[in-house]
């Protein structure tokens, strides 16, 4: 989890990320949405491929990368054990507001009878 998290706090590798979450990309056409070397973008790659975030496939001297959804597996299940319990909390709230209103009617009904 801790590669993976690195890996994208950097904005590049984020964007190289959404780049190749529709499909395979070669590293050359990668490199040509950026401002940077081509030796740049292959440092970002790399490090995106250590923390298992992309595949790499090799076709002679052509590099092809995909996205690994799967390598962020870890990082996803951390923060949706925040978002569960946000949840829990806002259920909680929800349904304890919902019972306030329905013993309020009630009162005005026994009022009014």
């Amino acid at each position: 989890m801790e590669a993976a998290l690195k890996a994208i706090a950097e904005p590049t590798r984020r964007q190289i990320l959404v780049l190749v979450r529709g499909g395979e990309k070669s590293a050359g056409e990668i490199a040509s949405h950026f401002d940077v070397t081509r030796p740049a973008v292959s440092q970002h790659l790399t490090v995106l491929k250590d923390a298992g975030l992309v595949s790499e496939r090799r076709d002679g001297t052509r590099r092809f990368y995909r996205a690994r959804p799967e390598g962020l597996d870890d990082l996803r299940k951390f923060i949706e054990e925040f978002w569960d319990e946000k949840l829990a909390k806002l259920k909680q709230t929800a349904e304890e507001k919902e019972k306030e209103k329905q013993n309020e009617r009630r009162r005005k009904h026994h009022r009014r009878a």
